[in-house]
């Protein structure tokens, strides 16, 4: 396996908070839920992971109308991010080698 993948952030629902965090200064608990499709509870229990581990900060606002709350990618769940994407990139990339051309003592693949 390669060292930089990382199977905390591979979790499908982490993945997808921490991308949707990676071009954004913070975003909305409510744009999260809507855009990854899950429920408050589902999100928040992601979110508390990723704020355990250090990749992700959570600022609660009182506005006018509603208590807001707002998820931001700190530093190292930004390397992380880059640092497991590298990975993805890499396995993905095997995949797309060509197998070595076979020698003449083996006979070729139909």
């Amino acid at each position: 396996m390669d060292p930089l993948f990382d199977e905390f952030l591979h979790v499908p629902a982490r993945l997808s908070v921490v991308a949707l965090l990676v071009p954004a200064d913070q975003v909305d608990f409510r744009l999260i839920r809507d855009t990854i499709g899950t429920s408050d509870s589902a999100l928040s229990k992601q979110v508390s992971a990723l704020a355990a581990a250090g990749y992700v900060t959570v600022r609660k606002d009182q506005d006018k109308r509603a208590r807001r709350t707002y998820v931001q990618l700190t530093p190292a769940g930004r390397q992380a991010f880059q640092r497991h994407a590298a990975a993805l990139e890499r396995i993905v990339a095997l995949a797309r080698t060509p197998a070595d051309p076979p020698t003449s003592d083996e006979p070729a693949a139909t």
